[in-house]
């Protein structure tokens, strides 16, 4: 039987008579994006301009590929510059430094330098990328001598002053690489939210990559039905099945949802898959079994960075940490022979019908 998530607090307020059911679509961030809306009559704005403004803004700011990014420039600056900050790019490192300290550096908005060692990042430094024929994964030797010439990362104690939050300006201490990619897509959702808010609407879903946030209900009345990512099969193990259970659905009424999976982005090294989620406090990608985690929040930028923090911190230790600060999460956990076993924390259970 399929399992039903339905948030606790419902406004059943329908779209007006006159609203008309809309979808809007691009590509951003090397990857679409998505928007079903129910429009007001009396919103003129080019709602399509509107939205591409908003991403265009993120993306100068916090993209780790383009060179002129405002994270780029921070990353290539010498030590003991100061950065000035704008609102979103603001509002993304504080949440992220902050996130990076309640999980004792599982996340790590400063672990730039680990994603490009193991071909992960943009590829525009020395070494290849993971999916690239001249690639190799790094040696131990290789990690530990990062780990000796690293500055200290801005999420460990006593350097979160780095971010001067009355001046919105963030110190280079020399050597600090920035990777946001972990919650900016997830931020850039909840921005794409907002400008619907501002331009009148109120019943929406917005998706970017598959993650998604939802507001209000479709002109039945029903709210956005979301199916939550499983596990494709391909990715089951070594010729393992995947997950080939009804994947649980989720309303989308005032909640935002993503995903963490190891499928995503992948190597194999010898019969080891090698995934994309690294474990900062050791430079090693993690190897805890957890093939994804899944957590339902007011905003996706939570939802996008808490889903890394849990799949770092792993199955015990971050299902510890979900129920501690009552996140919604769902765990799913690779046995030896390639099945999948679900763990699910109260907050997740007690939105389930």
């Amino acid at each position: 039987m399929r399992t039903v998530l339905v948030p606790l607090d419902i406004d059943p307020g329908l779209p007006p008579a006159a609203c008309r059911r809309r979808q809007l679509a691009g590509s951003t961030m090397g990857t679409s994006w998505s928007v079903h809306l129910m429009q007001p009559a009396g919103v003129a704005a080019d709602l399509q301009s509107a939205l591409e403004r908003e991403l265009d803004q993120i993306v100068a700011q916090m993209s780790h590929w383009a060179p002129d990014s405002l994270l780029s420039i921070y990353n290539a600056a010498p030590g003991g510059s100061w950065h000035a900050l704008p609102p979103q790019f603001f509002e993304v490192i504080d949440y992220a430094l902050q996130v990076a300290q309640d999980s004792g550096g599982a996340f790590d908005p400063a672990a730039g330098d680990i994603v490009e060692l193991w071909g992960f990042g943009s590829g525009l430094g020395a070494g290849a990328r993971y999916d690239q024929p001249d690639f190799y994964a790094p040696s131990p030797a290789a990690v530990a001598n990062l780990f000796a010439r690293r500055p200290h990362a801005l999420a460990r104690p006593g350097t979160y002053a780095l971010l001067d939050r009355a001046r919105r300006r963030l110190l280079q201490p020399g050597g600090v690489v920035l990777d946001l990619s972990a919650v900016a897509k997830g931020y850039a959702v909840d921005r794409l939210a907002l400008c619907l808010e501002r331009h009148g609407v109120r019943h929406y879903l917005v998706e970017i990559g598959g993650e998604l946030r939802g507001a209000g209900v479709k002109e039945d009345g029903q709210p956005w039905w979301v199916e939550v990512e499983g596990v494709p099969d391909a990715a089951g193990g070594s010729g393992g099945s995947g997950d080939s259970r009804q994947q649980p659905v989720v309303a989308l009424h005032g909640l935002a949802i993503a995903t963490s999976g190891d499928y995503r982005r992948y190597f194999r090294q010898a019969r080891r898959r090698v995934p994309h989620t690294l474990d900062p406090r050791s430079g090693q990608p993690i190897a805890n079994g957890l093939a994804s985690v899944t957590v339902l929040a007011k905003t996706c930028m939570q939802a996008d960075a808490l889903s890394t923090a849990l799949t770092v911190l792993g199955p015990q230790a971050g299902m510890a940490f979900a129920e501690a600060r009552a996140l919604a999460a769902r765990f799913l956990l690779r046995a030896d022979d390639g099945s999948l076993a679900e763990s699910t924390s109260p907050a997740w259970q007690a939105l389930l019908q």
